[in-house]
């Protein structure tokens, strides 16, 4: 718990700094902090939806292929396999590439909330919540949510290959 404290409270920051002639600013502080703590859980909350969708429409897709008779596909011209393989693989990309981008952004964001978190009394995000975590350096303390949700795509894209190739084949 210590380790906590120490990484929690901001020793710059003192009960000396919220005075009168400064509680207009530290409000204006607190209102931006706000602010960029709520539009992180946006862009967290818009991932997740994103993720939603690609994940339903892959396992659509998947549940289409597994509901057609080997004959459907045995028949099926190489050219239409081809086309619909490249459709899901640039599906996939575009889905890795979002998950990757909203990452970026959070990030981005949380820097931000670290520096204001500057001109607070504490570092609850930045220092002592991160640091708790291990800064998702150990999997086995934290594994960063994006960092798995990058494989799915992958993983995807693999499974239509692997598909393919046993189809055409």
């Amino acid at each position: 718990m210590s380790d906590i404290d120490d990484a929690l409270w901001n020793t710059a920051v003192g009960p000396s700094d919220y005075s009168a002639a400064t509680e207009r600013y530290r409000e204006a502080i607190l209102e931006q902090y706000k602010l960029c703590v709520e539009m992180a859980d946006r862009v967290s909350a818009r991932r997740n939806l994103t993720n939603t969708f690609f994940l339903s429409l892959n396992s659509a897709v998947v549940a289409v292929v597994a509901a057609v008779s080997d004959d459907a596909l045995a028949t099926a011209s190489a050219w239409l396999l081809l086309a619909g393989l490249l459709i899901l693989l640039a599906q996939c990309a575009a889905w890795f590439v979002m998950v990757r981008s909203y990452r970026q952004l959070n990030a981005a964001k949380y820097a931000v909330i670290g520096a204001l978190e500057e001109r607070l009394p504490a570092y609850a995000y930045s220092r002592a919540e991160w640091g708790a975590l291990g800064e998702g350096r150990d999997w086995r303390k934290y594994l960063p949510l994006t960092h798995v949700e990058q494989w799915v795509p992958v993983i995807f894209c693999f499974s239509y290959l692997l598909g393919f190739v046993a189809t055409a084949g």
